[in-house]
């Protein structure tokens, strides 16, 4: 089985965690639980009165025999149904620390496989991560809860399980950036600082530091990847691999009817348009993951797993956020082709359960997610330019405008947002104020103005559209702030010191990146970037 428990007692620091044998789910001790009455707090904020299960998952699975050792307010009170109140209960503190177990919480370790920059690399799993629980809000929507950072698990193998403070506040405010805008992914409940060193070696030199250690409640409607499916077709265990899919397909695909014998094969078409569309998503924003293994690649095509991550500053196809990716495999310009990879592995997982025509249909279906891709790409890049109708040279104008960014160094976020906010008779006299810094330097280009006129005769051409529209319009889907990584990086420097009033600016910022704001204007957000963020690096050590 690819859950595996562990004992509530070890989730806190600075205990060794009592982990499972090699596969499976490990008995549950009975957690302890409020009686009637003598709830010790009341209101919206208490925690005795809130539970989770873990039923949906233990019920149709094989439980393993073995037992030896081996906040963000918008998440707690829409998604948790918590008031806010309760971040300042010690329950709650212990809870999202890992030294308190909620009622109804199983905490489970998740078991996979994956392929990591491109070759097969066996089992992986959960290494600093316990699922605890599932939580059915009053919307009716099923969150998952994690704790990363919170100890060992079965698969951390020669890992700590721990997460350290920078790449913790990252995942933390990321996850939350990319929500609000608009692309889908895991969310962040909140950040616990440990006051256990940590140590890391953050650019694999041999150049080991302490660090300070750090724990995120996060949540997502599944974790489930497309390693985990791919570690049962490949040790042969192809019941369980049945059983789970049909289990993912029940839980989160109910389009798809059960009793349909091209269930699988409607799962798949799902999966490949809707990680054609993610990554396209990704691209309009100028994301690159970093990391994009198969067992980092969501089947819900939601973006999880935030580690060596970057948004570009100056666009730039070859952008690498991971400066452990010597290879430059998952620079920005791969993405849309290492999503193909990936769903070509997810395919190799599913074709013991497809027949050969199915498994012909498969491969059809997948011969089809570039088409679906590049016309994706192309709808979000014309939205961003405000374009309107259909014009065969769309593309054209699209290329040719990435291509003049490129050899200009243009900053992507901001060429596209000013590009939003100046008027057409200003760019029609190429006459760009100064605080368009962006267009200023796009406009050192030889053929701007050969393009701005390309641009301006096409949206002359948007019906029932004038420029105050076309602008409004634009202003809402062009962030002006996103999570760049000197702006993390500041963040982290002074998390490091207790001084956390970068991380909830930004975490505030970030909840508004379409809308102007003071805090975020006198912080320098839509400025250039400073000299320094260009030696920054980024590693996969967390």
């Amino acid at each position: 089985m690819w859950w595996r428990r562990w004992l509530p007692a070890c989730l806190a620091w600075g205990c060794v965690a009592a982990l499972c044998g090699s596969r499976g789910l490990c008995p549950a001790p009975n957690a302890s639980r409020p009686e009637p009455g003598q709830c010790p707090r009341r209101g919206a904020a208490e925690l005795c009165a809130w539970a989770l299960s873990s039923d949906s998952l233990l019920d149709p699975f094989p439980v393993d025999v073995i037992q030896e050792n081996y906040v963000r307010n918008d998440v707690l009170e829409n998604i948790l149904d918590l008031d806010v109140s309760v971040k300042g209960l010690s329950d709650f503190l212990e809870f999202v620390s890992g030294a308190k177990v909620i009622f109804g919480s199983v905490p489970l370790a998740h078991r996979y496989g994956g392929h990591q920059f491109g070759s097969w690399a066996g089992q992986l799993g959960d290494g600093r991560a316990h699922l605890i629980g599932v939580y059915t809000n009053r919307h009716g929507e099923r969150w998952e809860l994690q704790l990363k950072g919170s100890g060992k698990t079965p698969y951390s193998r020669n890992g700590d399980g721990r997460a350290v403070l920078r790449s913790s506040v990252r995942e933390f405010l990321c996850s939350e950036a990319m929500h609000y805008l608009g692309i889908p992914t895991s969310r962040a409940a909140s950040l616990i600082v440990s006051d256990d060193d940590v140590w890391r070696d953050q650019f694999y030199n041999g150049n080991i530091k302490k660090e300070r250690g750090a724990i995120v409640l996060r949540l997502a409607k599944s974790w489930f990847r497309i390693g985990s499916l791919e570690i049962l077709t490949h040790s042969g265990e192809l019941d369980l691999l049945r059983r789970l899919l049909d289990f993912i397909i029940q839980e989160h695909f109910p389009s798809i009817a059960m009793n349909d014998s091209n269930r699988y094969l409607e799962f798949f078409s799902t999966v490949v348009s809707e990680t054609a569309n993610l990554i396209a998503m990704w691209m309009s924003v100028g994301f690159a993951h970093g990391v994009c293994n198969t067992d980092n690649f969501s089947l819900l095509s939601i973006t999880i797993d935030y580690g060596p991550f970057g948004f570009m500053d100056s666009y730039d196809p070859n952008f690498v956020p991971n400066t452990s990716d010597d290879e430059r495999k998952y620079k920005i310009g791969n993405q849309a082709s290492v999503g193909l990879f990936n769903l070509s592995k997810l395919l190799q997982a599913l074709k013991p359960l497809l027949d050969p025509r199915q498994n012909q249909l498969a491969s059809q279906i997948l011969e089809g997610y570039g088409e679906y891709y590049y016309s994706r790409f192309t709808e979000l890049f014309k939205t961003k330019l405000g374009l309107l109708g259909e014009n065969e040279n769309d593309n054209f104008l699209i290329a040719f405008l990435l291509k003049i960014m490129e050899d200009t160094k243009a900053d992507f976020t901001m060429t596209f947002r000013e590009l939003s906010e100046i008027t057409a008779d200003q760019l029609k006299e190429l006459s760009i104020p100064e605080e368009f810094w962006a267009l200023q330097d796009l406009g050192k280009h030889k053929l701007f103005s050969e393009w701005v006129t390309m641009y301006l005769l096409r949206l002359n051409s948007n019906k029932g559209d004038s420029d105050t529209k076309r602008r409004t319009r634009m202003t809402t889907v062009n962030p002006r702030y996103i999570l760049r990584n000197w702006m993390a990086e500041s963040a982290v420097q002074k998390a490091n010191s207790n001084d956390f009033s970068e991380v909830q600016l930004l975490e505030q910022v970030l909840q508004h990146p379409f809308q102007r704001q003071e805090a975020a204007e006198r912080a320098g957000y839509s400025l250039h970037p400073p000299a320094w963020a260009k030696h920054l690096k980024v590693s996969c050590s967390s």
